[in-house]
């Protein structure tokens, strides 16, 4: 198997680059994160206390820049994720400017369907870390890889959970501006019902911090995923909330067929397309879904170029696509949050 180094993705042994990133892939076995070394504190976390509070049961996932842990807070009793920062990216200024600024949105993202920030600390000793609800679940990539396609409606309660998470965010002016498969996650509740979980706010920014945004730009980081940026995000134009909008196009596309409604022999040629070709049908990709004919036509506005012949809120999109998914036309009347609870029970 190949993987790709950036995003995590695998293929078979015949691809060379990876169709979300454009990045060259390597076997599986060769990737080692031997340019940026683990922490030297992650054999040293687990069982102990963080900053007299957070007592650490076992690290649970670890990469190249910090390692996450299981922990259980004194105070709630509640269990948590701990992400530890590497010493290197917690002296990195530019780093710590996003991570802080993360850290003030991620507060005020408390929702059912958001993984938000429950606070920012740091030890005596520089120890720099995250705080944040405990999630347990697959991933939305891993999920639609390891079934080819998710069934429509599975796809339509997705999406509203999805819908319904963003929406707060777009509430607070805030844009989530990297929405993809691997940044939700596919929870369980108690009842045995499923539900999505929105990860990973890292770049979202509010509308008004253009400014503070050109700057960190201006470091090269690269703020968002290539294969579900919108085409005003590829241009490097202003984007609004309909940027997150067309993302989720994207994702509830990919969900539906296993695939991306776009196709290109290079990232170049992915990208290309996205900007002057309009998606692969729906039916076309997969016509042996027999999908209803309202489903596409969602879809193919929620996908426009042009973000004002988009859904306007992620609202209206979940809304349209759950009377789609059951072969009805999509409501009417102006779109409110109290719909979306009727269609769904949030």
């Amino acid at each position: 198997m190949n993987r790709c180094p950036t995003c995590g993705t695998t293929y078979s042994d015949d691809a060379r680059f990876c169709s979300r990133d454009g990045t060259r892939l390597l076997p599986a076995q060769e990737q080692q994160p031997d340019s940026a070394p683990p922490i030297a504190t992650t054999r040293t976390l687990s069982g102990k206390t963080l900053d007299a509070q957070f007592e650490i049961v076992r690290k649970v996932g670890e990469g190249g820049m910090s390692s996450v842990y299981l922990a259980t807070d004194r105070k709630t009793r509640e269990r948590r994720a701990i992400k530890v920062l590497s010493s290197a990216l917690s002296k990195d200024t530019n780093a710590m400017e996003r991570l802080r600024r993360e850290a003030s949105f991620g507060m005020r993202l408390a929702h059912p369907n958001i993984c938000h920030i429950i606070e920012l600390g740091e030890t005596v000793d520089g120890l720099v870390y995250v705080v944040m609800p405990f999630i347990e679940g697959e991933i939305l990539s891993d999920r639609t890889h390891r079934l080819g396609e998710i069934p429509l409606d599975e796809t339509a309660r997705l999406v509203a959970d999805i819908a319904a998470g963003v929406h707060l965010a777009h509430g607070l002016e805030i844009i989530h501006r990297d929405l993809k498969p691997e940044n939700v996650m596919v929870c369980k509740r108690p009842d045995g019902g499923e539900y999505g979980v929105v990860m990973d706010f890292g770049l979202a920014k509010e509308r008004k911090a253009e400014g503070e945004l050109r700057k960190l730009t201006a470091t090269g980081i690269i703020l968002g995923t290539p294969a579900f940026m919108s085409p005003e995000q590829l241009r490097g134009k202003p984007i609004d909330s309909r940027s997150d909008i067309y993302a989720l196009g994207l994702m509830t596309y990919e969900m539906l067929t296993g695939k991306l409604p776009f196709q290109g022999r290079t990232q170049q040629e992915m990208v290309i397309a996205r900007l002057r070709s309009e998606p692969i049908p729906l039916r076309q990709a997969r016509p042996d879904l027999h999908l209803p004919e309202q489903v596409e036509r969602v879809l193919v506005k929620a996908m426009s170029r042009l973000a004002d012949d988009r859904y306007q809120t992620t609202i209206e999109f979940a809304a349209a696509f759950a009377a789609a998914s059951r072969g009805e036309e999509p409501p009417s009347e102006p779109v409110s949050d109290g719909l979306l609870d009727k269609l769904f029970g949030h």
